[in-house]
């Protein structure tokens, strides 16, 4: 139980080290060169829908900016997307060239993620929608991406908007002259814009208004991608935990195969196969600890945040906070129910967390600078866990009832308190989007 935590306690960057255990693959392209999965369920394409060498620009253009995550590289991969979306290869109104642009696009907006630029992000996503020609499953990915990228902001509104687009888009595929060659998938795009709509609700707190959006169980064919990810969500906020864990574990099978198979996954942003991943295998070992696994709990988060360094090549990343907060409350939890404490690895814990989420104060957010991402949620949360961990050390009582007033302060969920988010068994903490649901 202890091994991750002694890992963490000399030094962040460490844990990925500590956790090469994880038996599946991390350094797949999410785009291929040549190799296609059988079509499933409007997560993919398929290699006749593509034009070829346009996967192998887009292929280079992310690799050269994972390779380095540099300045550099990532002008260059922009520069090798700029080019494909200018040449031959992406010209053209039929479907094939413009499903090669429909990627080309999610590339770019996801390299753009990748390096905090989240406003143009959002606006190159916003061009995906022109191809009207192109596979439905382009168009839906964009506004799945789009309206994620607004959760993570908080700007929930705009999100709400988005997924409203997204259904609208689905369900006009229902005149579409080619709506025959679609039907098979149809029902994959229906339930993803329904799941959309669905997380953006389990965001506002309002679980009973999600349920409308998952009125039927989904067929268990359908339980992979993001749509699975969110119906997992829900069924943990549901109390169903043996289903929920089915779900998560699916899902989690689900992004490996992609990945090892090295498809396209038709997605971007914080909607994309590495951060599926990371969701469904954080998310997972969240179930397990509420289910007194600590064992497996352990596990599958030591595997999260193995992905999600990895992911972003950077143990100080956002989703590495999240997934440490996830790891802290399972020790917590630990302690709570074996009457035992490890004061110390929770400590350090939340403390590295605190130390990756440096939300800033008013004051210092500029005008005209990044966008303000405020992921008060998490911070707030491991302020709050780290405000007990120091009331019950006698000489330190004074700082955790000033850690306790600051975690209050921050919180800003709207149908939770802090105190019920820390001793709730519903709570989710999706690293997808740092928001608590």
């Amino acid at each position: 139980m202890f091994r991750i935590a002694a890992k963490l306690s000399s030094r962040t960057s460490s844990s990925s080290s500590a956790l090469k255990a994880n038996p599946f693959p991390t350094n797949l392209s999410p785009f291929p060169t040549s190799s296609f999965r059988p079509f499933t369920v409007g997560l993919e394409l398929e290699s006749h829908m593509v034009v070829p060498d346009a996967i192998k620009m887009i292929n280079y253009a992310v690799n050269q900016w994972r390779k380095e995550r540099s300045l550099g590289s990532f002008r260059m991969g922009l520069c090798v997307l700029k080019h494909c979306l200018s040449c031959e290869l992406t010209e053209g109104r039929d479907s094939k060239h413009e499903n090669s642009k429909g990627m080309a696009m999610l590339a770019r907006s996801t390299i753009l993620y990748e390096r905090g630029e989240y406003t143009e992000a959002i606006e190159k996503l916003e061009d995906v929608q022109e191809l009207t020609n192109s596979y439905l499953g382009v168009r839906v990915g964009a506004l799945e991406a789009q309206a994620g990228l607004y959760l993570e902001m908080g700007q929930d509104d705009l999100a709400a908007a988005v997924a409203d687009k997204c259904m609208k888009v689905v369900e006009n595929q229902r005149q579409a002259k080619d709506f025959e060659i679609q039907r098979r998938d149809f029902v994959a795009h229906f339930i993803r814009a329904k799941a959309l709509k669905g997380l953006i609700e389990l965001v506002k707190g309002n679980v009973d208004s999600a349920e409308e959006f998952f009125d039927e169980p989904i067929d268990q064919k359908y339980w992979d991608g993001t749509a699975g990810l969110t119906y997992a969500e829900f069924l943990h906020k549901k109390k169903n935990y043996s289903l929920a864990k089915e779900v998560y574990r699916s899902v989690v099978l689900g992004a490996v195969q992609i990945r090892r198979a090295g498809n396209p996954y038709l997605a971007a942003g914080n909607m994309s196969a590495n951060q599926l991943l990371v969701g469904s295998m954080c998310a997972y070992g969240q179930i397990e600890a509420l289910m007194g696994d600590f064992y497996w709990a352990e596990h599958e988060l030591g595997k999260a945040l193995t992905e999600a360094e990895e992911a972003h090549g950077d143990p100080k990343h956002p989703l590495v906070a999240a997934v440490l907060a996830s790891l802290a409350l399972m020790y917590r939890r630990k302690a709570i129910q074996e009457h035992s404490s490890a004061l110390l690895i929770q400590e350090g814990l939340y403390r590295k967390v605190i130390d990756i989420l440096k939300v800033p104060s008013e004051e210092t957010k500029t005008e005209g600078g990044a966008p303000f991402v405020d992921r008060s949620d998490i911070a707030a949360l491991a302020r709050g866990a780290y405000a007990e961990v120091l009331s019950v050390q006698e000489n330190r009582k004074d700082e955790g009832e000033k850690m306790k007033n600051l975690a209050e302060s921050m919180w800003k969920h709207p149908k939770m308190s802090l105190a019920d988010a820390l001793d709730t068994d519903t709570k989710v903490i999706d690293t997808r989007i740092s928001r608590i649901i």
